[in-house]
């Protein structure tokens, strides 16, 4: 059975568990899979089942799997920060992390250290770059992981949160699935369209300035 199979059942079968926290440390290792998501589905069907038990197992599952996951890009990253040559992952996360919010993630970090981590997984495409910016600023893997620790459970509390939200406006379990992996997609992909349309128009008047000067 697929992903997409095993997300509305993943709170109602023996294997539901051990899938949501592969799915979500698989995610935080390759910042490429829908996380948020995955625990939103997984909180709707909790809801649905009235199953206090379910919902804490949903939101300690998601919130370990994603520390540990942190823990190991973040250990394999440091490894690319001290070799000569860098590393692969290193090279990912920098790829994965525009310069602007790069910048501004250095800027706070020297501020305000680790409150900065505990908001980066609340922050959309907020993990990456803070992640980078502790990367080369030689943060130990002690104190990220305990401001991580702080930022993994305060995401996986989001996310679930979203999940009943969407669990409570409909009747049927999948509708409340729909709609919890719309919004979290759309909280996901909201800074890529938000620099998209802003460099568009930062392209368009810089156009329309050199037209007026020719």
């Amino acid at each position: 059975m697929g992903v997409a199979g095993d997300l509305p059942t993943a709170p109602t079968q023996q294997a539901g568990y051990p899938s949501l926290f592969l799915l979500v440390a698989l995610g935080s290792l390759v910042p490429v899979v829908p996380t948020g998501a995955i625990v939103s589905s997984a909180a709707v069907v909790a809801f649905h089942q009235a199953a206090p038990l379910a919902l804490l197992l949903v939101f300690l599952v998601a919130a370990f799997a994603a520390l540990l996951g942190d823990i190991a890009l973040y250990w394999l990253g440091r490894r690319g920060v001290r070799s000569k040559n860098g590393s692969r992952w290193l090279e990912v996360l920098r790829r994965r992390a525009a310069p602007d919010r790069l910048a501004q993630a250095q800027e706070k970090l020297e501020t305000h250290q680790v409150s900065v981590l505990v908001l980066s997984r609340l922050v959309p495409a907020g993990r990456i770059p803070v992640m980078l910016a502790c990367l080369l600023a030689e943060v130990p893997l002690r104190r990220f992981v305990r401001g991580d620790v702080w930022a993994c459970l305060a995401w996986a509390a989001t996310y679930q949160l979203i999940g009943i939200l969407g669990g409570s406006l409909f009747p049927e379990p999948w509708q409340g699935v729909v709609a919890a992996v719309g919004l979290a997609l759309l909280i996901s992909a909201a800074p890529a369209l938000w620099r998209r349309v802003r460099g568009e128009g930062r392209g368009g008047r810089a156009g329309r300035s050199g037209g007026e000067h020719a």
